[in-house]
């Protein structure tokens, strides 16, 4: 598994992240004991499907599959190992954003306010550029 590290914003509140982007046979061995499908993100950067997995000696890893164009595509574009901590951060976005989009709806407001799953965006996308960065420079 190739490392690399996210650098985010200071707004953005959350610390620099530890990424590893798995290959396709690093995949099939982590995800042989099963995997529990989480929720899905649509950006305007691609369509992204978080999932949990386990190998077949049960260590547990916490996965993002990245589809650049569209999720009907069989191969993803690349996929995402993160830690607990920054997994567990997303899925809290993830959550939060379900009850900011009620309190939305009771206020009937016509304007798209940024929101927790609008954060989640930001921070997926800055995991894909950081990756692009280390594929044009060659680093591990």
């Amino acid at each position: 598994m190739q490392t690399f590290t996210v650098q985010l914003h200071k707004e953005d509140a959350i610390e620099e992240m530890k990424v590893q982007k798995v290959a396709e046979d690093e995949f099939a061995a982590l995800t042989e004991g099963g995997t529990r499908h989480l929720f899905e993100l649509d950006t305007n950067i691609g369509f992204f499907i978080f999932f949990d997995a386990e190998d077949t000696s049960g260590k547990e890893s916490y996965l993002v599959l990245h589809y650049e164009e569209n999720p009907d595509e069989e191969d993803p574009s690349a996929c995402y190992s993160f830690e607990l901590k920054d997994f567990y951060q997303f899925t809290a976005l993830y959550l939060n954003d379900l009850e900011f989009r009620e309190e939305l709806d009771t206020l009937e407001s016509e304007d798209e306010e940024y929101g927790p799953i609008h954060h989640l965006g930001h921070i997926m996308y800055h995991v894909v550029e950081a990756d692009r960065g280390t594929e044009e420079t060659g680093q591990e």
